[in-house]
C-alpha cells in the first residue's frame, strides 16, 4: 500500500497516509427533474446540471481525501441530449487521480425514463477539487489504490488533461505579464 507525508497546514506530520482504491470514493447521486428544474421548453437548465455536477463530484472527493474541498476547475462541459421533466437525473462520480493537495473527479450525468427505464448518457464533467484543513489551507490527500485496467487508464488520462490545464494557465499569466 502507497504512503506519504500528510500536511496540516504547513507543518509536516510525522505518521503516514495510507491510499485509498478508486472504489472508496465512487458515489451516485438520483434526484428527479421537477419544473422549478426546467427552462420553458420542459428540459432540465444546464446551470441546474452543473451545480449536481460539482456537488457528485465534491461527494467523492469528500470520501476520498476525508476533509473539505473546494472547487478548483471544470473541464469542458458539453450537453449531449436534453433531460426532461419527469425524468431522473443520475450523476455517477469517482476520483481518476490524485495530485499533491488536488484530486481530479470525474463526474457523468444521465437521464432516466421513469416509464421505460430507458437510460441516456447526457454529459460528463472532469472536476478538480483542492483538500483544504480547517485552516483553509491546502492539505496533502491520501495517495489513489488503482486496482483495475480502467483505473489506470483514467488515471494517466486525467494526468494529460492536468498538463493542459497547467499549460493553458500558464500562457493566461504569461499574457497577462506582457500586457501589464
Amino acid at each position: 500500500m502507497k504512503t506519504h507525508p500528510k500536511k496540516k497546514g504547513t507543518a509536516q506530520q510525522s505518521k503516514l497516509v495510507a491510499g485509498k482504491p478508486v472504489s472508496a470514493s465512487r458515489a451516485e447521486m438520483t434526484e428527479v427533474v421537477l419544473p422549478n428544474d426546467a427552462n420553458v421548453l420542459g428540459n432540465v437548465l444546464g446551470g441546474r446540471v452543473m451545480h449536481l455536477i460539482d456537488i457528485a463530484g465534491a461527494i467523492a472527493a469528500h470520501r476520498h481525501s476525508k476533509s473539505h474541498v473546494v472547487t478548483a476547475s471544470v473541464d469542458y462541459l458539453d450537453f449531449r441530449n436534453p433531460i426532461r421533466v419527469g425524468e431522473l437525473i443520475i450523476l455517477k462520480s469517482r476520483v481518476n487521480r490524485v495530485f499533491r493537495t488536488s484530486m481530479e473527479v470525474g463526474v457523468k450525468v444521465f437521464a432516466e425514463n421513469i416509464l421505460t427505464g430507458e437510460r441516456k448518457h447526457t454529459s460528463s464533467a472532469y472536476v478538480t477539487y483542492v483538500a483544504i484543513d480547517e485552516n483553509r489551507n491546502a492539505q496533502a490527500v491520501p495517495p489513489l489504490i488503482l486496482k483495475t485496467a480502467e483505473d489506470r487508464r483514467r488515471f494517466r488520462e486525467a494526468g494529460d488533461r492536468r498538463r493542459i490545464r497547467l499549460a493553458h494557465r500558464y500562457k493566461k499569466r504569461l499574457g497577462r505579464a506582457r500586457r501589464g
